[in-house]
């Protein structure tokens, strides 16, 4: 029966798509690509879902979430991905981007939640930064003396005495990144309101100055792979990293956090929201490609089982914070449903 259903379905999207679909079913992996922090969790349901069943496990590709947006969104068809992971929603100039390119029905799936975290070697120092703080150390244009200025600060300790007496060293992810976008609304943004100078700005002109980040040399940089802002923090004890949390997680015998406003990131602290830096995660799937490219539906279905995302699951043992019982059961009828997602009331 449920092959049976499976089949019609891919009859009809195929006479709906024409040539266009025939040749997305002739392709027998799944192509995924997306957030370097929504990467971990989607690899580890493609290894499930590769040993349990008789489809090929899928290919992931970590790109970022704004990169993989504009790969997800360029068209439908065998040479498109058919999910992209996201550590933000969907803005509304890449969901213009995808309806004017013909991929327009699209299923956004909430899987659970994240803590951007702050973190360095265990044998480093240890640190409780506020956002103001960070804003201070991080910002292209800072607040000095009720003046805004390119921002002077080389030290932690020159940004307050308290802090450690080394040199402000920091790597981060890329404008590309979703994990860049939610530090820069939840960190940046939040810390540059406390200085009277900067909000004072016009908007636009405080906009500016609470969103750029710093080009002269504190802040690195450190392109898409987590991991590798991983292996720098261990080679170099002074430097600070800027992940995800299931890269801390996974990484808590070597790394440790960095306190923001006297709150460590944690399972439980993300999920009460007392951890001040905390966000959804997503990903994002075609429903015309659903029932057509060769395990797509059944894999969605691993994802979102509570053997995977549930509380216990195999994901939150890598660090992802699940949803309530009632968020999981919504995104299970979404998916069951065919939901077709719109940044457009």
């Amino acid at each position: 029966m449920k092959s049976a259903l499976y089949a019609g379905v891919a009859l009809a999207v195929v006479a709906a798509l024409g040539t266009t679909a025939v040749q997305a079913q002739s392709r027998d992996q799944i192509r995924i690509v997306g957030s370097s922090t929504v990467f971990p969790y989607t690899q580890a349901v493609a290894e499930q879902f590769g040993s349990s069943t008789e489809f090929s496990a899928p290919v992931v590709e970590s790109t970022g979430t704004g990169g993989g947006m504009q790969i997800f969104c360029d068209g439908v068809g065998a040479e498109f991905p058919d999910i992209t992971g996201a550590s933000r929603a969907m803005t509304e100039g890449e969901y213009d981007s995808c309806i004017a390119n013909g991929v327009d029905s699209i299923n956004e799936v909430l899987i659970g939640f994240d803590g951007l975290s702050v973190a360095h070697a265990q044998s480093g120092p240890d640190m409780d930064l506020t956002k103001a703080q960070l804003f201070q150390a991080l910002a292209a244009e800072v607040e000095v003396d009720g003046e805004v200025v390119a921002n002077p600060y080389t030290n932690w300790s020159e940004i307050d005495s308290s802090l450690p007496d080394m040199a402000i060293t920091v790597f981060g992810p890329p404008p590309t990144s979703g994990t860049r976008d939610a530090f820069v609304e939840l960190v940046m943004e939040e810390g540059c309101g406390e200085f009277e100078a900067i909000t004072a700005l016009e908007e636009d002109r405080m906009e500016e100055v609470c969103q750029r980040m710093r080009q002269d040399g504190p802040f690195v940089e450190a392109g898409e792979n987590d991991n590798l802002i991983v292996q720098r923090l261990n080679s170099d004890d002074t430097a600070v990293g800027i992940f995800g949390y299931s890269f801390l997680y996974e990484n808590q015998d070597t790394l440790k956090a960095v306190a923001v406003e006297g709150v460590s990131p944690s399972a439980e602290t993300i999920a009460d929201g007392s951890y001040g830096i905390s966000r959804p995660l997503f990903f994002y799937v075609k429903n015309d490609h659903m029932g057509v490219i060769p395990g797509l539906t059944e894999f969605v279905t691993e994802y979102v089982s509570e053997a995977s995302f549930g509380p216990g699951g195999y994901l939150e043992e890598r660090g992802l914070i699940p949803l309530s019982d009632e968020e999981r059961d919504q995104t299970r009828a979404n998916i069951e449903e065919g939901a077709h997602f719109t940044r457009y009331e």
